[in-house]
């Protein structure tokens, strides 16, 4: 993976041109473009959620910059499932040409459709399902059955006359799946057979050896531990994790317990999961969490958002005693799911949370209450060797996962120079069944902070984490407009800091002093003049305490 930035040749006839735009060196931001005969095809449009080192920002987008000014020539997006990774930022897009067709199964286009209604926005759009083909502009669309820790995913096979592509999405290969619907290891075959030039393939879990365990396993599990729970049972999970869902509903059930849902993406999403049929909840056990409080401690499962340890959501804001519900002495948490990349240190803050309040909390370390939703290496190694593509792009994941699913496809009998290491940005073309690598776009991040969109840079967060790591300083100082001598201060005043401000009494004379020598050489342009302030105190508090503060210092002319 290199950052060199590659200015794109011009894409020659009945040449495809494939594009990773986000979800390569990371796991979230999914979305690739296909460029063929002068259209564009866009499979997945998600967001990635920040870590510690990007605070106050609410989401990242992928870099848009590769589509830009070509809107008009998107025939369609293709979401593979409905997991906020995949679908996230397709609002995002959308307000930017509102009939760009959406394509994708029923759960999916639901739970976008429901997300869009937030933004005002109805969207045009398209459902298919497995087996299904689609003709959208030059691209023939032929869908597969995939299972994944939601229902109705869908891998995408490609067909343009350069060549066939297949881009799973996220997938696993449970064999004894809760819904039934395998991962169509047969259409695998069929397309191994036609002849696959490119596999673009889920690598989250390719470091991972064996196979991923069933998700039938968790069941029993979740059963036990609510059976024995005393009190109060709070349940951890992925707002669209409907499998999850669907076995504390059924282990509630089985123990004479209510459900209430908590957050509002896990009240939106379960509503459109049962009203589809993908959630089948046994009458009176759901229950309105307002109600739920009149319930007996040990009737009463809630199941909410949280998961991940994001500050906002349900289960940060009870281990904070910042929530209705407030964990005690007896009451069981689960956490029902796997860590996001980056955020461990949010997710062990919060059980560290719960456990000094006396709840018990079973996470994935300590009991099987969760399993991934993302074939590991040994499924992976299966698709290699049913498919035997010509060529394999690992997509989703962090560089040890790219990296790790390259080695796989390597040791399936691919050749090194046909497996791409690719990152966010480069531009591959293909024509028959052979790739090369055609430029490298120079893609950032996008930030959603509140209601702005791209406007906040990576040197506002430098700010951001200055201001939060290291303090802030301001100076104030009146000079002379005519003679550039001081009239008042320097006045400074400090915050983030513990030392009384009268730490500073010792830097004023050395401010001044700069001040009269840089006047004295002719110095009266304020911006210059705020400089030799910035430098001075900066040299000092660097010297003196240790710390490289955000410094304003602001010279007013008298």
């Amino acid at each position: 993976m290199s950052n060199t930035v590659m200015v794109p040749e011009p894409l020659a006839a009945g040449t495809l041109r494939v594009t990773p735009v986000g979800g390569l060196g990371e796991v979230g931001r999914n979305m690739t473009v296909f460029e063929f005969d002068g259209k564009l095809l866009i499979v997945d449009c998600g967001v990635l959620f920040p870590e510690e080192h990007q605070p106050g920002v609410d989401l990242i987008l992928p870099d848009f910059e590769a589509i830009r000014g070509r809107l008009d020539d998107i025939v369609g997006v293709v979401l593979t499932h409905g997991h906020e990774d995949h679908i996230g930022a397709v609002p995002y897009l959308l307000k930017r040409k509102g009939d760009i067709p959406l394509i994708g199964s029923q759960l999916t286009l639901a739970l976008v459709e429901a997300k869009l209604k937030e933004h005002r926005i109805k969207p045009y759009s398209l459902t298919v399902k497995e087996g299904q083909v689609e003709q959208v502009g030059p691209f023939e669309l032929e869908f597969v059955a995939v299972n994944h820790s939601i229902p109705d995913a869908l891998a995408v096979a490609i067909r343009t006359p350069a060549g066939l592509v297949l881009a799973t999405g996220d997938f696993k290969m449970d064999q004894l799946p809760l819904d039934g619907r395998l991962t169509d290891l047969r259409a695998f075959a069929r397309l191994g057979e036609e002849g696959v030039d490119l596999f673009l393939v889920d690598s989250t879990n390719a470091d991972v050896p064996g196979f991923t365990p069933l998700e039938r396993a968790i069941g029993p599990v979740l059963d036990q531990v609510i059976g024995k729970a005393p009190r109060r049972v709070i349940v951890a999970s992925f707002s669209s994790h409907v499998h999850r869902v669907q076995q504390v509903i059924d282990a509630a059930a089985a123990h004479g317990r209510r459900v209430a849902f908590l957050g509002r993406s896990m009240v939106r999403n379960m509503t459109i999961a049962e009203q589809l049929g993908y959630l089948n909840v046994p009458d009176g056990v759901l229950i309105d969490y307002k109600k739920a409080k009149d319930l007996p401690d040990d009737k009463i499962v809630y199941m909410s958002t949280g998961s991940q340890g994001e500050p906002m959501a349900v289960l940060s804001r009870m281990a904070n005693l910042d929530h209705a519900i407030e964990p005690g002495e007896g009451d069981t948490v689960i956490l029902a799911s796997s860590l996001i990349p980056g955020n461990e240190n949010a997710v062990y803050r919060v059980i560290d949370g719960l456990t000094k309040l006396g709840a018990n909390v079973v996470h994935k370390a300590n009991a099987k209450v969760h399993v991934s939703g993302h074939a590991a290496a040994g499924e992976l190694l299966y698709c290699y060797n049913i498919l035997q593509p010509k060529n394999v792009l690992p997509v989703h994941g962090e560089y040890r996962h790219l990296m790790a699913n390259a080695k796989l496809a390597q040791d399936s009998g691919i050749p090194a120079e046909n497996t791409i290491i690719a990152e966010n940005g480069t531009i591959i073309d293909l024509k028959d069944g052979v790739t090369r690598i055609a430029g490298q776009l120079d893609l950032g991040f996008v930030y959603v902070d509140g209601s702005s969109v791209g406007e906040i840079t990576d040197a506002d967060l430098k700010d951001r984490r200055i201001l939060g790591e290291e303090g802030f300083i301001s100076v104030i100082v009146v000079v002379d407009a005519a003679t550039g001598r001081i009239i008042t201060g320097p006045e400074i005043h400090a915050r983030g800091f513990a030392e009384d401000d009268t730490v500073f009494d010792s830097v004023k004379p050395k401010i001044a002093q700069a001040l009269t020598d840089a006047a004295q050489s002719g110095v009266r342009d304020q911006h210059a003049l705020q400089q030799v302030v910035r430098r001075t105190i900066g040299r000092w508090v660097n010297q003196s305490l240790r710390r490289r503060p955000m410094i304003v210092p602001l010279v007013i002319e008298a």
